[in-house]
């Protein structure tokens, strides 16, 4: 069963829901109405969830799904238009909203634990880069993914930063320039999803994947997730130098030690994440 994660102040339903299921973190974005924009709400509910769950220990994996047609249609255009009769045009409004929405798809990629997308309908623009922030994603056949603020003079250039980490530079210049919808099996072509599945299946499909790390060490996914990012942004050498450190502190570990034992005995091996 989920729970609200976040009120709403404006609204009677969570913006948020948060359902545990054997480790894993369920997170479904809950604005149908407003095809579950980024909205000031929506903002704080994730940002304040993803918190909570940095310090579960009892959560070993995350998903993030959407209730409705849309996954997430971006940032809230309504409420940014609403600010633009501010003192100064908007300017201070939008530069914090900028500033929390980078926060978020930072503390995501930070995150101990790896994050799941579960889309089931469109992502466009923020929404697209929520996809693109996550460790991995698994989409609807009938999904679609677009950066499309090109169309209404407004570039997604926060969007494309996590875009342009996950696919190849051209696919996302392609997506930021055109502003095209792409499908669910181009997004998996291109590398912004894992894969495709049956419409309706994809939460299952998610959660399916989640189990199977929830069944790993911990503590050893943990020191892989943050060691993968940081040699993302570092030169060959300096990768290689830093992988081998952490190569040698993770065989240090009791679950590397337990792990290559339990190979060697052909058992299954008994995690003490640490």
């Amino acid at each position: 069963m989920q729970r609200p994660a976040t009120k709403d102040q404006t609204a009677d339903a969570p913006a948020l829901l948060r359902g545990d299921i054997d480790g894993i973190a369920l997170l479904t974005l809950n604005r149908p109405e407003t095809r579950n924009a980024l909205s000031e709400a929506m903002l704080t509910a994730l940002s304040d969830a993803f918190a909570e769950i940095a310090k579960d220990c009892n959560v070993r994996a995350v998903v993030v799904a959407g209730n409705g047609p849309a996954f997430c249609a971006g940032h809230d255009l309504k409420e940014i238009t609403r600010h633009r009769s501010d003192a100064d045009a908007g300017r201070g409004y939008a530069t914090e909203l900028m500033v929390r929405c980078s926060a978020l798809m930072q503390a995501i990629v930070a995150l101990p634990q790896p994050v799941i997308a579960a889309v089931g309908g469109v992502a466009t623009a923020a929404g697209c880069q929520l996809v693109a922030s996550c460790d991995l994603a698994v989409a609807s056949t009938t999904a679609g993914f677009a950066t499309p603020g090109v169309h209404i003079g407004l570039f997604c250039t926060t969007p494309g930063i996590a875009l342009s980490r996950g696919v190849a530079s051209k696919h996302a210049m392609e997506m930021l320039l055109t502003g095209d919808m792409i499908s669910a099996e181009d997004a998996v072509r291109i590398g912004l999803v894992n894969r495709a599945v049956a419409p309706g299946s994809e939460r299952e499909e998610a959660l399916k994947l989640a189990r199977k790390i929830t069944g790993k060490s911990a503590m050893i996914v943990k020191l892989g997730k943050q060691a993968f990012y940081r040699q993302i942004e570092m030169t060959l050498a300096d990768a290689y130098r830093y992988g081998s450190e952490i190569m040698v502190e993770n065989l240090l570990k009791h679950d590397a030690e337990e792990g290559i034992g339990a190979f060697v005995e052909k058992r299954d091996p008994k995690w003490e994440d640490r």
